[in-house]
């Protein structure tokens, strides 16, 4: 790890202030568990170190009028132990649940949740986000591809988005707030990640002198019935190997709109739409979470070696509709 300056301001705009044009100029720094791995591992270099843990505004979980906003420092033990969290939006705390380390809970941040950086192991060894060797070939396609993308893979980006906060996001139309040198603006969570489609890209729609402030839940998703899921290699410090987030419009026993995300299976969060649009005005059960299921993997591209991906993406979008609608303990299993 090289030498970088350290700075920990005490508002939003004395951060902004800090950051620089470039990526290498300057890095956010909240709770740390993923930027201090890079660092150390030399994926990535900083001139200076950000700490925005001290900004007291990024520490709340407000209530605005029925809409949710959660401030980018809130850490996962303070999301998992709001009442009204729980209560309204259970998919949150299920997601937050699988994070499987009291470490992590009280260390990693909401906004840390949504701009950590890939797991793939070609790019965690140096070898670009990409993963191209020196002839701009696919490391990933022609190596081993078993936890990269199902989805989304048809240009140069392989790897798989690691947030489970992301689908929660596009399931709940959440909305990430961010602020720059012009000001504050807010950005769909669905917008929010990206594909990068050459070297140099990122994957979030963030610029270096950036700074996500929070994340927010619309009033209108409120009463929406919502459900999580995630398929893991073994209890333990893992990430998933596909999730599903969803959320269900319900008049009475019947589907009137649903929203349903992916996770795990593309380099973004994954919107299975058609499966969404589907399941209108039916009543969710087995039969039909399962045809949901069906439909949203529909159009997947596997790579050489992670085939097996999309029956475990079909399963997570079938139990996660059941869990939104309290269904999933007596499901027999798929």
């Amino acid at each position: 790890m090289d030498a970088f300056e350290y700075a920990s301001p005490s508002t939003v705009k004395e951060a902004i202030a800090l950051l620089g044009s470039d990526w290498e100029d300057a890095s956010v720094f909240g709770g740390g568990t993923d930027l201090i791995s890079l660092l150390k591992d030399d994926v990535e270099e900083t001139k200076r170190l950000v700490n925005i843990k001290r900004i007291g505004a990024l520490h709340a979980i407000q209530n605005d009028h029925g809409s949710l906003r959660i401030g980018a420092a809130v850490t996962i033990e303070q999301l998992m132990s709001a009442s009204d969290v729980r209560r309204d939006f259970p998919s949150i705390p299920d997601a937050a649940e699988g994070i499987r380390s009291p470490q992590l809970h009280n260390m990693s941040t909401v906004g840390g949740w949504i701009c950590q950086r890939p797991r793939c192991w070609y790019y965690r060894n140096g070898f670009g986000l990409l993963a191209l060797d020196a002839s701009g070939k696919s490391l990933v396609e022609q190596g081993d591809n078993r936890y990269h993308a199902i989805f989304g893979n048809s240009g140069p980006a392989k790897f798989i988005s690691p947030s489970s906060l992301g689908p929660v996001l596009l399931a709940l139309d959440g909305r990430i707030h961010i602020e720059g040198p012009n000001g504050p603006r807010d950005i769909a969570a669905r917008e929010f990640f990206v594909t990068p489609q050459k070297q140099g890209d990122r994957e979030l729609a963030l610029a270096p002198n950036e700074i996500v402030t929070g994340v927010s839940i619309p009033a209108a998703s409120r009463g929406m019935r919502n459900g999580w899921y995630e398929v893991r290699p073994k209890e333990g410090l893992d990430w998933p190997l596909t999730s599903a987030a969803v959320a269900l419009k319900m008049n009475g026993a019947t589907v009137e709109s649903a929203r349903i995300a992916m996770g795990h299976v593309a380099p973004t969060p994954w919107p299975a739409d058609d499966a969404a649009k589907w399941l209108e005005g039916k009543t969710i059960n087995e039969d039909t979470a399962a045809k949901a299921g069906d439909a949203a993997v529909q159009g997947a591209t596997p790579l050489s070696r992670n085939a097996y991906k999309v029956q475990l993406a079909r399963v997570a979008v079938k139990r996660a509709l059941l869990a939104a609608v309290g269904q999933l303990a007596t499901a027999a299993s798929a």
